[in-house]
């Protein structure tokens, strides 16, 4: 089986395995945000940039090849995400305390893991509508990371199209696809993947917030690095020994 080597133990892949999936499957984490396994990789978020070879570059998009050499625990690299959660935190309306997805959300663990305490920019504040059009289902776009999970869950499961992302650059936003731009002129359902699959408090379903006390929420029972190999696609394949170390060991 063939292997590539990550921050020095060798790590075996099968055909078609990017870097960040082989890594999960041989229980590796790779610190990620936007990547999710019933998606094809797209490296929007770019938390989990590695340097391979040298170069940097996204592991989610990144394909596995024998003899690559990656490193991704390194103070340069997690520097590097730390800052980009900032800047996250900063560009929207992360309010935690106040939030119904505190203790359930990828952003605020990847903080903590990461040990961001402070938002190191100076903050935005964004004035964006709230929608709560919807009978059953709101939107706080002050809280997108335009991370795409729910536009290509509404496309290429739900087959609804609801969302989209428009704009460029700081102009970049969500949107709802319909002629009056709310959510309630759709064919949403509360039962849609896209309404599931959001990793901040964007998406929400009414009359479920702060349902869950704290101490009992996902990420206060193991951080997001746990939490992510839980999740990872199970059997272990067998480790290879790294061909530079000596006797195979």
């Amino acid at each position: 089986m063939n292997s590539f080597t990550l921050d020095g133990a060798a790590i075996p892949f099968a055909p078609g395995q990017t870097v960040l999936q082989a890594a999960l499957a041989a229980g590796r984490y790779i610190p990620h945000l936007c990547y999710h396994p019933e998606f094809k990789p797209h490296g929007s978020c770019k938390l989990c940039t590695v340097k391979a070879d040298g170069h940097s570059i996204a592991a989610c998009t990144l394909p596995a090849r024998a003899g690559l050499t990656v490193e991704s625990h390194t103070e340069e690299m997690d520097a590097l995400r730390r800052t980009l959660v900032q800047m996250l935190f900063a560009e929207g309306n992360h309010f935690c305390p106040s939030c119904e997805k505190s203790g359930n959300c990828l952003l605020q663990a990847l903080g903590y893991d990461l040990g961001v305490m402070t938002a190191g920019f100076r903050h935005l504040f964004p004035d964006r509508q709230v929608d709560a059009s919807h009978p059953d289902i709101w939107i706080d776009f002050n809280r997108c990371i335009l991370c795409e999970p729910c536009v290509r869950a509404s496309c290429e499961i739900d087959a609804k199209c609801v969302f989209a992302l428009s704009g460029r650059g700081i102009d970049k936003h969500l949107v709802v696809n319909s002629e009056s731009g709310r959510l309630a002129d759709t064919n949403i359902a509360l039962t849609d993947k896209a309404v599931t699959v959001c990793p901040v408090g964007a998406i929400l379903a009414k009359r479920v917030g702060f349902a869950v006390p704290i101490g009992k929420r996902r990420f206060d029972a193991s951080p997001i690095s746990a939490q992510a190999l839980a999740d990872a696609p199970r059997p272990l394949m067998p480790a290879q020994p790294c061909a530079s170390c000596e006797d195979g060991k």
